[in-house]
């Protein structure tokens, strides 16, 4: 884990708000038509308002600091919150 690249990831609203909206797909990504444990398909999070390309920014960012895991299914790839490198990081901000 990477707390400095982690840190940077968070530093940013809307990245943000996409591991939110992660932690409870159920409640934000109700009309996804494929099972939510695969994860959130990438297509899903232009909620945002933002575009394809600007959401795959965040998502990229969100992957390289390990805070999201990705799975390719077919054409689509999901997105998952990565609990254990969250807690990791949680737990090193406690102890400083």
């Amino acid at each position: 884990m990477d707390r400095d690249e982690i840190l940077k990831a968070l530093a940013h609203p809307v990245r943000v708000n996409i591991l939110a909206w992660l932690k409870e797909p159920q409640l934000h990504f109700p009309t996804q038509e494929h099972p939510l444990d695969l994860g959130v398909c990438a297509g899903q999070f232009e909620r945002c308002g933002l575009s394809q390309s600007t959401v795959s920014s965040h998502l990229a960012v969100l992957q390289r600091a390990g805070l999201v895991t990705t799975r390719r299914v077919g054409q689509w790839i999901f997105y998952r919150r990565d609990e254990e490198t969250i807690a990791a990081f949680l737990k090193s901000i406690g102890d400083l």
